[in-house]
């Protein structure tokens, strides 16, 4: 990566690109284009959604067909109602990044701070305009169906068509294309802003689109920059309690783009390299005794009736297990097609815009092509497992399976322990929905509820780094699995003990096999706490690996822990 030369042509790729919008009214160069002309530039070549996002997804019910949905925008500021006491301070570090990036651009300090101050005036009236998911669903409006003519005439403002043809080539659209909307009464009241604002401050409006672009471009531009983005995320972080983006070094910015860019043939030679048949096949061998030792399991929770335990041993039966990466990432050559559209140079900044060019219409037609039983849903370096409920899939890519958590050569104990837990764990989200109440009607549950509560107790007992307490009840479903997961691997490392003899361990760490096994789930949940998003529907790092080793008696058993202390408690839970 040429770093040279992307800081010695600083802004001017940038000027380049926003001339070709019209200019910047700032620097009075600006030849008004229409607006829906700039409108449509900016989401088609931009990638950039100043007023509503657009994307394309499947319909959350069957047959699941790809459609345009149209949604609430993506704001760089907290939403008032969230931050309310830092709210004012909030919005003058917003201030001071607009007035850096215009001064940036080589704007008069004294425009710029009007045109700024005009643009956090727009944001803060489409804020006011946002409605909660929860307030919508309930009112029937979280997705509704229209067509683009009818959202043509309930939103006038933008021209829908044109700006959605544009978008999402090579689809063709009609007035009469259906697409579903997530917030009609926000589109409703954005497009009479907008035409309020075009009638009487074009060139404010202008600049509230192009201050907005430099903010999702600044990935591409010098690092003035990105330096002024980084201050933001981190003024923010201290305002709203929220951990800052992490800033990346500009390597690792450059593979993460181009892992996006170049996806196919990155993921062909990534699973050529790391997963061959050798590792698929431990691996299958691996899920596969996590599966038994689940349905095992099953048969002595005391909470569950044997009519239940007959329907998920056939739920288990029936899942599909895809493993490593999809059907399109395991071809023999990538398809150098794929990248027939890119341009690369002359600048950093042109190359990057072909490339998200690129994406979005290679993206676009394979939802044109015949859908696929399951759509993954993470990259096959990825590193996180999941359950997808339509489809009754359970996913986990190629960089799951990887050192530190699996590896063929590895000792049963490292597999089991790591790579082992965590299947368990997606496994157990099947069947998340019999742990809510009226979830298993048949199910025993007194003692169900009891063990909720058991669950609840003892995680509450673990004090955090801080001093305090845990209070688990949004996170109790990852709790519970996290738990179960440490059990069922458990188990089946037991049962394959029994198979095999002369298990390893590794060379100059002095632990037995079952202690190996206790610290390879203890080294993946492992993790720094002051990244977690406070949001996070997991425990912190420390109650993830404290909580489930507490409660299984073999841990106790050896590492020697004293009765009746945090490790070794006198009473456990059996939730699953």
């Amino acid at each position: 990566m040429d770093t040279g030369a992307i800081e010695g042509a600083g802004a001017g790729p940038l000027r380049q690109v926003i001339e070709e919008l019209g200019g910047w009214p700032v620097s009075g160069d600006w030849t008004p284009l229409d607006f829906n002309r700039t409108l449509s530039l900016l989401m088609s070549q931009h990638g950039h959604f100043p007023f509503f996002r657009a994307y394309l997804r499947p319909l959350p019910t069957p047959p699941y067909t790809p459609v345009i949905q149209i949604d609430q925008p993506e704001f760089d500021v907290p939403l008032k109602q969230k931050q309310e006491m830092n709210y004012a301070q909030i919005l003058r570090e917003y201030l001071t990044y607009l007035n850096r990036l215009g001064t940036l651009l080589g704007g008069d300090p004294n425009k710029v701070g009007e045109h700024a101050s005009f643009s956090i005036s727009i944001n803060s009236q489409l804020y006011q305009f946002l409605r909660p998911p929860e307030q919508q669903q309930a009112q029937g409006k979280l997705f509704q169906m229209v067509t683009i003519d009818q959202l043509q005439e309930m939103a006038p403002a933008i021209d829908w068509l044109s700006c959605l043809q544009a978008t999402f080539a090579p689809m063709s659209l009609s007035p009469s294309h259906p697409v579903a909307v997530h917030d009609l009464e926000y589109l409703k009241n954005m497009s009479q802003l907008v035409e309020k604002q075009l009638s009487k401050h074009r060139d404010f409006l202008q600049s509230h689109m192009i201050l907005g672009l430099v903010g999702t471009l600044s990935p591409a531009l010098d690092s003035k920059f990105q330096e002024a983005r980084r201050l933001l995320s981190q003024k923010l972080g201290e305002l709203t309690g929220r951990p800052p983006t992490p800033a990346h070094p500009r390597w690792m910015t450059c593979v993460e783009k181009t892992a996006a860019f170049f996806k196919p043939t990155l993921a062909a030679l990534f699973v050529r390299e790391a997963f061959g048949p050798s590792t698929r096949s431990a691996a299958m061998e691996l899920f596969t005794a996590i599966k038994d030792a689940l349905i095992a399991r099953f048969q002595v929770l005391p909470w569950m009736d044997e009519e239940t335990r007959a329907k998920v041993q056939d739920k288990v039966t029936q899942l599909q297990v895809k493993m490593g990466a999809p059907e399109w990432a395991l071809k023999p050559d990538p398809a150098r097609q794929e990248y027939d559209d890119i341009q690369l140079g002359p600048s950093f900044l042109q190359s990057f815009l072909s490339c998200v060019r690129s994406r979005r219409a290679r993206i676009i037609r394979s939802f044109l092509q015949p859908f696929p039983n399951h759509r993954w849903q993470v990259l096959p370096w990825g590193v996180n497992a999941y359950y997808s409920i339509p489809d009754h899939v359970v996913v986990f890519p190629a960089g799951l399976l990887q050192p530190p958590f699996f590896h063929p050569g590895y000792p049963r104990a490292v597999n089991f322990g790591a790579a082992g837990s965590v299947m368990a764990h997606e496994l157990l989200h099947i069947f998340y929905q019999l742990l809510f109440p009226g979830g298993c009607p048949a199910c025993d549950t007194h003692a169900l509820q009891g063990a909720l509560v058991c669950l609840e107790r003892h995680y509450a007992a673990f004090p955090l780094p801080n001093g305090t307490f845990f209070n688990g009840s949004r996170t109790f479903l990852e709790d519970a699995a996290d738990m179960g997961g440490l059990a069922i691997a458990l188990q089946a490392y037991s049962k394959r003990l029994l198979w095999y003899r002369g298990e390893t361990t590794l060379p100059n760490l002095n632990l037995s096999p079952w202690q190996l096994f206790f610290r390879s789930y203890a080294q993946v949940m492992c993790r720094d706490p002051s990244t977690q998003d406070p949001q996070d529907t997991h425990s912190p790092p420390t109650l993830r690996i404290h909580g489930p080793l507490s409660n299984s008696p073999a841990f106790a058993r050896h590492f020697h822990c004293p009765h009746g202390t945090l490790m070794n408690p006198s009473s456990r839970c059996q939730l699953w």
